[in-house]
């Protein structure tokens, strides 16, 4: 027993060595993409903002070109991409699959409110039927109310909730079983920097993006010994969206917003390539460095010298 446990102490650092040497090579080296020609992926608020921006990145790294028309007769089993959009707005949801239909993809749409659990496991049922397996989840719809915690309204307090932390559970709930059976799956969650850094004036954003990083860290570690399933988490900083405008901090030019193409682009890149964490930009990971270094006092000084202790003052965001 002593002898085993001596040779775990001596690997385990060998171990640690290899792992980062080969992400430092990573870097420079970026492993072989995922091959997206052939899965079927599901993005939830797909009809807009950044949902609309991933069905179209995804559309066009892995597009399969059918005929026009042929769309309602493409069945499961059939080779090429399918896309499938959740969302609360049928307009918006319609548009979007019109688009991504005439980048040649085949697209279908679903109304569900991925707050409601029962509506989302009745939606995942339909979807099954329709057009079968979902290979890739990707959990993006949210909302914001942008009010302090005394100036919220309570049933408001409890959307933000539903919609962005508890319908990832059902979401995952509804599709990850088929996935560990096919030893084939990705899970993504479209998530926020705030989840790590919270503001003032976004109390209810705030604790659900953080307990949705919580569930994705979990989630990701307990598919450790699950072989072809995996995770990623996305952590932006604010992006150019009708979700968050008006949204101001004090140095514009230092920290422009992001552009949700761009949030869009390098999450598909971050799925391809089997990626378990994603922080855009780059930079923020000093911010979590700061966190974890500075005293309090410093930390809320960089809250006013940035802005971001202020920056909901102007918010006039879609809730």
């Amino acid at each position: 027993m002593v002898w085993k446990w001596l040779g775990a102490l001596v690997v385990f650092p060998l171990q640690m060595i290899y792992l980062v040497t080969k992400a430092a090579v990573g870097l420079v080296l970026p492993p072989k993409l995922r091959d997206l020609s052939r899965e079927s992926v599901l993005i939830t608020g797909g009809g807009r903002g950044i949902g609309r921006h991933l069905a179209r990145e995804f559309a066009e790294r892995g597009a399969r070109k059918v005929p026009h028309g042929a769309m309602s007769v493409a069945r499961v089993g059939a080779p090429g991409l399918q896309i499938i959009l959740w969302g609360r707005t049928e307009k918006c949801l319609k548009e979007t699959t019109e688009e991504i239909r005439q980048m040649g993809t085949e697209c279908h749409y679903f109304i569900c409110d991925v707050g409601n659990r029962e509506e989302v496991y009745q939606m995942a049922k339909a979807v099954r039927e329709k057009v079968g397996d979902i290979t890739i989840l990707v959990n993006n719809a949210a909302v914001v109310h942008g009010k302090s915690l005394m100036d919220s309204d309570d049933d408001a307090l409890l959307k933000s909730q539903h919609v962005n932390t508890l319908g990832q559970f059902w979401t995952t709930k509804a599709f990850l079983p088929r996935m560990l059976e096919l030893q084939n799956g990705h899970i993504v969650c479209l998530n926020s920097v705030l989840a790590l850094s919270a503001i003032p004036g976004a109390i209810d954003y705030c604790t659900s993006k953080a307990s949705a990083f919580a569930f994705m860290e979990s989630l990701t570690l307990g598919l450790l010994d699950c072989p072809g399933v995996s995770a990623t988490t996305v952590l932006p900083f604010h992006t150019s969206t009708e979700m968050f405008q008006g949204m101001r901090v004090r140095f514009p030019n230092l920290f422009p917003p992001l552009k949700p193409e761009t949030v869009a682009r390098r999450t598909v890149e971050a799925v391809q390539q089997n990626q378990a964490l994603l922080l855009l930009p780059w930079t923020m990971n000093i911010l979590i460095i700061l966190k974890s270094i500075l005293p309090q006092a410093a930390l809320e000084e960089i809250h006013r010298f940035s802005g971001t202790y202020t920056c909901m003052n102007t918010f006039k965001g879609r809730t």
